[in-house]
């Protein structure tokens, strides 16, 4: 018997936070929907008209609903209420009012033969549930971070009845979805204890582009623009947020302040971003730059011009699930990581040699990390060329699309999705 041939099907993504290279964010689902349209499929996106790290507009002009084309691939940039950088509960409303509109900017995406939601916010993986009930659809449900976990452990939800019902909505969704796919190995083991069975879940890890970029750059033109010329510069690239422990970088920059040619260099934006930036003011650090948030197609000239690169996060028990897509960009551009997550990123990290980690939390330790690399730029420089070789060899974001696009593939042909 011949085998069942792919049927060209058009897949529709409701990600709230979608960027493109041309903003701020990571690219994962550009990148992987870039290689669905390779192999002969459509893929439409639902996003918010809003930035996710800024909370500023995406588009231009006031529409409830705006089209885009971006490489092939078709957005549509649906009304968010304008709350996300103010508290949790604010947040929740402006994640809520996307759930709503992006229910009804579904119409202008057309028929689809796939439905995915992502998560988090689980909000919008709801939406994509409702999508593909109404146009009885396959529903492949993503899962990029353990939410409500995250929010519980980090103390951003504490009242017991919204606890219970978050629960009560995660496993809604597990259970109606069709398939889950996951993002790193821990949230695969996270679904196997709840009770969702092994061949519901996949794996599609975050990784890199490697050919973005090149290892031996140095990036004059840019530290030349921020005035960092002859300096050792230490980049943290990514969300000023709550979860992402900036204060503790910004206290061992503080520790490291006698030594002159040491600069942290900020890349990113959050709602954290004031009170950060106060307080660099306060204690009077000169060794501290802000540049905002960058959009993704200027990153390799932002690590071409680093020596060192910060990955840290709360010391919180469920973040050692996680895998941040930063570390995969660190180790693609060929920079040792300083560490200060722990869990399956820190084996990825450990197993490459490439980077140092040290305690969550914990200033002083980071300090003396920086300080080694600074006094010793060889071995400095040894940790960026393994952890690329690694990065290459076990996290190739050509390899993991494959692996999507076999999934996608493997669910429409179950489901005997139509040609769209």
């Amino acid at each position: 018997m011949l085998p069942e041939a792919n049927l060209l099907m058009h897949i529709l993504l409701i990600h709230q936070a979608f960027t493109s290279p041309k903003e701020a964010g990571g690219t994962r689902h550009f990148e992987l929907g870039k290689r669905l349209l390779k192999a002969g499929h459509r893929f439409s996106i639902i996003a918010s008209d809003l930035s996710y790290l800024s909370g500023k507009s995406a588009v231009e002009g006031q529409d409830f609903i705006t089209l885009q084309e971006c490489e092939g691939i078709s957005v549509v940039r649906a009304y968010t209420y304008p709350a996300l950088h103010r508290n949790f509960m604010w947040r929740v409303a402006s994640f809520l009012s996307f759930m709503f509109t992006s229910v009804l900017a579904a119409r202008s995406a057309g028929a689809a033969d796939i439905v995915m939601g992502t998560s988090p916010p689980m909000f919008q993986a709801l939406s994509a549930w409702l999508v593909s009930a109404i146009r009885r659809r396959p529903f492949l449900l993503e899962i990029r971070d353990l939410w409500p976990d995250f929010a519980i452990d980090m103390g951003v939800l504490r009242n017991p009845i919204l606890i219970e019902l978050s629960r009560w909505l995660e496993r809604f969704l597990y259970d109606r979805a069709t398939h889950l796919l996951v993002n790193s190995p821990a949230y695969r083991d996270y679904l196997i204890q709840k009770g969702i069975p092994k061949n519901k879940i996949s794996l599609v890890p975050n990784g890199v582009e490697t050919e973005m970029f090149d290892p031996i750059a140095r990036g004059y033109p840019f530290r030349e623009k921020w005035h960092l010329q002859n300096r050792f510069v230490v980049t943290y690239a990514g969300a000023l947020g709550m979860a992402n422990d900036i204060e503790t970088l910004l206290r061992a920059a503080n520790l490291l302040g006698e030594l002159k040619k040491i600069h942290f260099l900020l890349v990113g934006d959050g709602m954290e971003r004031p009170n950060l930036e106060r307080m660099v003011r306060e204690r009077g650090l000169k060794n501290v730059t802000f540049t905002g948030a960058l959009p993704k197609s200027e990153m390799p000239e932002v690590l071409a011009a680093s020596d060192a690169c910060v990955a840290i996060l709360k010391d919180i028990s469920m973040f050692r699930t996680t895998y941040p897509n930063k570390v995969f960009d660190y180790m693609a551009a060929g920079r040792p990581t300083i560490l200060a997550i722990d869990g399956v990123i820190r084996e990825v990290v450990e197993a490459a040699e490439g980077g140092i980690f040290v305690p969550p939390g914990d200033e002083l330790s980071l300090a003396k990390a920086i300080k080694a690399l600074y006094f010793d730029q060889e071995r400095s420089q040894g940790m960026g060329r393994a952890a690329r070789n690694y990065v290459t060899k076990h996290f190739h974001r050509r390899d993991q699309a494959q692996r999507f696009v076999k999934l996608i593939e493997d669910i429409g042909n179950h489901a005997g999705c139509a040609d769209s």
